[in-house]
């Protein structure tokens, strides 16, 4: 008897160290509702669960990874001030009805119980059926066990946020990158709210579009501060911020902080799933100054036509581009357990020769949710000849951290033609009219246009006519019309241009000019560099000022 006793004992105790191995607890403020509220910190709470959850027409999820086959039980930690609320709780095609129990003390209640047959994501999900009172029910955790649940995975953090999931795209160290282009392609249903997809990332910034509620997405282009401030940038000394050069009509910009410190800008602009969108970022450098300007350009389908959304110069830098990258980010938390999904293609990056050298590696990883092990629905890879990430979705993750990604070659580099932008009739007018105050206020003077360039002749000569096919050896000073900002001069030698190679300011503004002649051009930004940043002292959209002396030319029939 007593060896028959012992061996009961002994298994009663194995039996319950057994259960309490695989018993889990899941806080009840990790879940989601649907739909989503309106507040992400009034319904899940942390430490305290679920509390405030009065809508009989909202569902509360829970979502947990079992890697073993087995028995399910599953309890509830709840109560309700008031008696009377009822609840329904399903699980793999079972539901289950349970009495809220009344009190002001949390009452653990068991559910009910199913056998798992498969490995793989579940979801837990909680209606209201019956609500007295306030609330439907206050629930601080949830609570698994049984055999299925040996080393299953569950979201134990409050942050609800998926993943971030990135794209390195490796470049050699010696590779010199003045332009990287990117193409982003959101599929249908993917353009879920609280998503930043960004498609040009770099070491002092990213560009890329983003849901930000039911009714509004944006084109989002910033840059970093220099420095470690990571919250306010008020405490940020004047010397480390990004100055705004530029921004495109109707682009906001502003400041940024807690993540981070910089400037922030965004397009208000409707983009829609299934069709691609071209995105380019430039860096224009300056040793002298340890200075790099960063401009963000996004290419409009429906026009046809590049804007530009902004032009930051960033100090303590005078680097070209560097750490490309791309990546997916679920920003808020409330909407988390639902899948992001894009895809990236047609990398190339433009070296400082003009030459453009195609991107076609990659390497996967993510942010610290998905190092800690708290999300592990995430992947990428490579579908339709171009790289994919996407987050969220409670999936099993496709992609492991430090997957390395080859996509096909397309061969189709980028033809970038800033002089088809958006924003070009309207940039014409304001030009017109800085023009016309310029005169109006004596600043220059003008005997006329040609082919919209306003000239005006300071020295007339007596050679021959100046031709478009000419190479002609001239002295010249540069200027901004806006500041009188001098950007380019010769000094004691002349210097020699072919006229064809110039901007089409020079173009027009020169033929039918007598050799000899000392000219004054007024150059709308169409005509000169238009949304390029061109250099550290011609800022996009610029009206210039030639004062050109022409020495010489030579024919093109003796070139």
């Amino acid at each position: 008897m007593q060896r028959i006793a012992f061996i009961l004992i002994f298994i009663l105790v194995v039996s319950n160290h057994t259960w309490a191995q695989n018993a889990n607890s899941i806080p009840a403020n990790t879940g989601y509702a649907v739909p989503a509220e309106n507040d992400e910190e009034n319904l899940f709470q942390q430490g305290k669960g679920l509390q405030n959850w009065s809508d009989l027409k909202q569902e509360i999820q829970y979502f947990f990874y079992l890697r073993n086959v087995g028995t399910l039980n599953i309890d509830l930690n709840l109560k309700n001030v008031q008696t009377g609320s009822l609840i329904s709780v399903e699980i793999a095609g079972k539901s289950f009805k349970l009495n809220v129990p009344q009190g002001n003390e949390f009452q653990q209640k068991r559910v009910g119980a199913i056998q798992i047959k498969d490995s793989g994501f579940y979801t837990i999900k909680i209606k209201g059926l019956k609500k007295e009172g306030m609330v439907i029910a206050d629930i601080a955790s949830i609570e698994l066990s049984g055999t299925a649940t040996a080393n299953m995975h569950f979201n134990k953090k409050a942050r609800r946020n998926a993943a971030s999931v990135h794209l390195r795209y490796p470049i050699s160290d010696t590779t010199r990158l003045v332009a990287f282009y990117n193409e982003i392609t959101i599929p249908e249903h993917a353009d879920i709210v609280h998503s930043y997809y960004m498609s040009n990332g770099f070491a002092r910034g990213y560009f890329g579009i983003q849901v930000n509620s039911e009714n509004e997405r944006r084109v989002i282009f910033s840059v970093w501060d220099a420095g470690n401030e990571a919250v306010s940038r008020s405490k940020v000394a004047d010397s480390n911020k990004v100055k705004l050069i530029a921004k495109g009509d109707g682009v906001f910009a502003d400041d940024f902080g807690n993540e981070g410190t910089g400037g922030h800008s965004h397009w208000v602009y409707p983009w829609k799933t299934g069709v691609t969108y071209k995105m380019l970022v430039t860096a224009l450098t300056d040793s002298a100054s340890q200075t790099t300007t960063y401009a963000g350009y996004f290419f409009m389908p429906e026009q046809q036509k590049w804007k530009l959304i902004a032009a930051f110069r960033a100090p303590k830098d005078g680097k070209p581009l560097r750490n490309l990258y791309s990546f997916n980010e679920n920003f808020v938390g409330l909407n988390g357990q639902q899948q992001r999904y894009a895809y990236f293609g047609n990398q190339w990056g433009q070296r400082e020769n003009g030459t453009w050298v195609e991107l076609t590696d990659s390497k996967f990883s993510y942010d610290a949710t998905g190092k800690a092990g708290d999300r592990i629905d995430y992947g990428g890879g490579i579908e339709g000849g171009m790289f994919y990430l996407w987050n969220g979705g409670f999936k099993p993750a496709t992609a492991k951290l430090g997957d390395s990604f080859t996509r096909p070659a397309t061969n189709k580099k980028p033809t970038i033609d800033y002089g088809k932008n958006v924003d070009s009739a309207l940039q014409a007018t304001i030009d017109q009219e800085l023009i016309f105050s310029a005169i109006r206020n004596k600043q220059i003077d003008t005997m006329g246009n040609r082919s919209g360039v306003y000239y005006n002749i300071l020295k007339e000569g007596t050679g021959d006519l100046v031709s478009l096919s000419d190479t002609l050896t001239v002295f010249y000073k540069g200027y901004l019309l806006k500041d009188g900002t001098v950007f380019d001069q010769t000094k004691e030698k002349p210097a020699t241009f072919s006229l064809k190679r110039l901007i089409k300011g020079w173009q027009l503004g020169l033929p039918q000019t007598k050799l000899g002649t000392k000219i004054q051009l007024i150059i709308p930004s169409g005509l000169a560099y238009t949304i390029r940043t061109r250099s550290k002292s011609i800022p996009p959209n610029s009206v210039l000022v030639f004062e050109i002396e022409l020495i010489s030319l030579k024919r093109a029939s003796e070139n």
